[in-house]
This record gives structure tokens, sequence and C-alpha cells, in this order.
């Protein structure tokens, strides 16, 4: 059993898909259907069920993923006890990241990471349509190595995360809203309009949620996006309302920005990592330079 297959098998675990998965390994399809072949044949069982329109793990593909992946992260920790007896760190690193919410200055970050570290790859991936909770779950797959996510009251129970700063929101309406002339508002004041927000999974989203369910105020979702600059100038534009952290709304005449008075739409930033993989030696060096570009409200 050769590490490049069960390096395979999980990238196919992880995509449900032969295609996408030798996309994100950089390699044919061909290639990648030939491990799992080879794969299937030593242990003697079928590791997924393939049809056209998916491919779904078998009883006997679950029992091995969370072997596999063991597998892989020994392999990759003996590497690093190598590499760190001449105190120089080699290997890839896989970061995911929420964007454009503020709280830490990731790119600073990287870089600094980079300089110190040159012969570590960084692969980084931002969050997509499922926010905070897809990169928790790349996180459980194996596929990152460390996160960067939002907590808007509900924990990821398989990863280990530590709070790096709090992000209160705002209520940003346009200029010319009838609420724009006060200095404050409640959820209550908001019922009837339409709302510019954030696709379920985004910590924001939840803690917006949360907070309106408490009020006992329904209201409407007429735009999701999963970018706070594109919520902002959607705002702008006066399509509709949104809610966003302080530090992203945006300094313009057109805008203002209200707090809400009587429910508490607060949300953190995390870093994470999953509980049961061990934590590389590229993922400790890292995590040792975040408090240095943590970006701190006065």
């Amino acid at each position: 059993m050769e590490l490049r297959h069960l390096q395979y098998f999980v990238a196919v675990a992880g995509e449900r898909s032969f295609t996408r998965a030798a996309t994100r390994l950089h390699v044919v399809q061909s290639a990648v259907s030939a491990a799992i072949a080879a794969l299937e044949r030593e242990l003697r069982v079928v590791l997924f069920e393939r049809s056209a329109q998916r491919v779904v793990l078998t009883a006997a593909g679950e029992a091995l993923l969370p072997r596999a992946r063991a597998t892989l992260d020994a392999a990759q920790a003996a590497r690093d006890a190598v590499h760190e007896v001449g105190d120089e760190l080699i290997g890839t690193l896989a970061v995911g990241s929420l964007t454009g919410v503020g709280g830490i200055d990731f790119a600073g970050l990287l870089g600094h990471f980079h300089a110190a570290h040159p012969r570590v790859i960084l692969r980084l991936r931002a969050a997509t349509w499922d926010g905070s909770a897809g990169l928790a779950r790349s996180l459980v797959d194996g596929e990152l190595d460390v996160a960067f996510l939002g907590v808007g009251g509900r924990p990821f129970p398989q990863l280990s995360t530590r709070e790096l700063v709090r992000l209160p929101q705002v209520l940003v309406v346009p200029a010319g809203h009838r609420l724009a002339r006060q200095d404050t508002v409640t959820l209550a004041e908001l019922t009837g309009e339409s709302f510019i927000d954030y696709p379920v999974g985004y910590a924001n989203r939840a803690a917006t949620d949360r907070a309106f369910l408490a009020a006992g105020v329904e209201r409407t979702i007429a735009m999701e996006v999963t970018d706070v600059t594109v919520a902002a100038t959607f705002a702008l534009h006066g399509l509709g309302v949104t809610i966003l952290p302080t530090r992203a709304v945006p300094n313009s005449p057109h805008c203002k920005a209200l707090p809400v008075t009587d429910q508490s739409l607060e949300w953190s930033l995390h870093v994470a990592t999953a509980t049961h993989r061990t934590i590389s030696a590229a993922t400790s060096a890292l995590l040792q330079m975040v408090d240095e570009h943590l970006e701190v409200e006065p």
C-alpha cells in the first residue's frame, strides 16, 4: 500500500469526485482512477460507489478513511521530525480563511510565515458559499491544516479553536433610507425591510439569525452574497439593508451605520485545527505568529 494511493483516496473522499480530486492533486484523472483501482485490488474491497451523478464511500471506504488520514498525518510528522533536525521546515501548509471581515492581517501573517519558512509551500483556500461551516468540514476532512473562521454561537465539536478577536456588527442603510436620520435602531424597526445577507453557514449570518429569532422579528432576505464588500456595495446602491462587521463599513457619505441596541450581533473570529489530526511543525509555526498580526480596535 503506497502513501500516494492513500493520498488519492482521501482526496476523492473529500471531493466526492474523481475529477475534482485530480484537479486538487494537480494530476490527470486517469492517475487518480488507477490509484484507487490499485488500492481496491490490494484490499479486495470496493471503496466507492460510482455513478454518473455521484461518488459515495462504501462501508469499507468509511472504515478506511480515518485510518488513511491518520497514516498520512503520521508520515507528515515523520518528515517534519527529519526536517526539524536541520532547523528548516519543508512541506505543504493548507490554510483556509474568511475574507474581508477584518480582525487579522491575513496577508501580513502569511507573508511573515513565508519569509521565515520559504521552503514550506502555502496553499490557500478562501471560504466559498458555505462559509465557516465549509472551512470546518475541510479541516475535519483533512483538506486544510488550519483555518481562520467565524463562530456565531454554535461550536464546532471536532475542532480545537482559539478566539482571536470579537467582531461587533451594525446595520448599514443607504443615505436616503428612512432610518438614516437615526443614530441607533432596534430589530423591531426593521420589520418589512429587504436584507442583503450571507448564506447559511457563515458565522455573521448565524449571529444575525439568532438575534432576530430572540427578538421575535421575521425578516426578508432578498439577496445572498459571500463577500462583505459586495454586501456593502449593494446597500450603497439601495438594493437593501445589510449587517456588516464594524471594520467592513464603508467610509462613505452614501450610507449610514446604525448600532442595534436591543440584541447583540457580535460574533468571533477563531483560528482552528482538527482535534483528530496531528498538528504539523509548519502549522505550529504559523499558530505561533498569529497574535502578532491581530488587528485590535482601539
